[in-house]
């Protein structure tokens, strides 16, 4: 019986301590794939929060850009909104009495399109009065308004 507890006794220890082993390497292992899945989540928080910041910036600058592609469509369809005027002299003559008016008419357009009918003024006109400063002067459309690019630079920001 001893000398079988002197061979069984060694293979006992060898193969305890080859439990031993397999445990500490398992555990070598275990602390190394631990660490690698920190590192691994850190680079995913780091990716995440740029993804985030970059969104953000994204998204803002999308706003603007959108934005801006809607002003410079409004000053577009300003610019093409045009005024067409035309005047002519009217004589009413009475028994004794005569009267002359200038008959100022004015429609709006977008490119080729009218907008509005026919605005027509009557100024009395005396005699002796210029014809082409009255017609400068009465207008219904304002020129600055109608065209954007008439407007000066700031009141356009404002």
């Amino acid at each position: 019986m001893e000398a079988l507890l002197w061979i069984l006794l060694p293979g006992f220890v060898a193969v305890a301590s080859g439990l031993l082993a397999w445990f500490v390497n398992q555990s070598r292992m275990e602390v190394r794939l631990a660490e690698q899945r920190e590192a691994l989540a850190e680079a995913r928080g780091a990716l995440t929060a740029e993804k985030s910041a970059l969104a953000g910036s994204l998204e803002t600058a999308l706003q603007a850009a959108e934005e801006r592609a809607r002003r410079e469509a409004f000053d577009n369809f300003l610019g093409e909104l045009t005024v067409e005027q035309r005047h002519y002299t009217r004589e009413n003559r009475l028994l004794s009495h005569s009267r002359k008016t200038l008959v100022l008419q004015e429609r709006m357009y977008f490119r080729n399109i009218p907008l509005s009918d026919w605005i027509e003024h009557e100024i009395v006109v005396e005699d002796g009065a210029d014809m082409n400063r009255l017609v400068q002067d009465m207008t219904v459309f304002d020129k600055a308004v109608v065209s954007i690019n008439d407007v000066p630079r700031q009141k356009q920001l404002a």
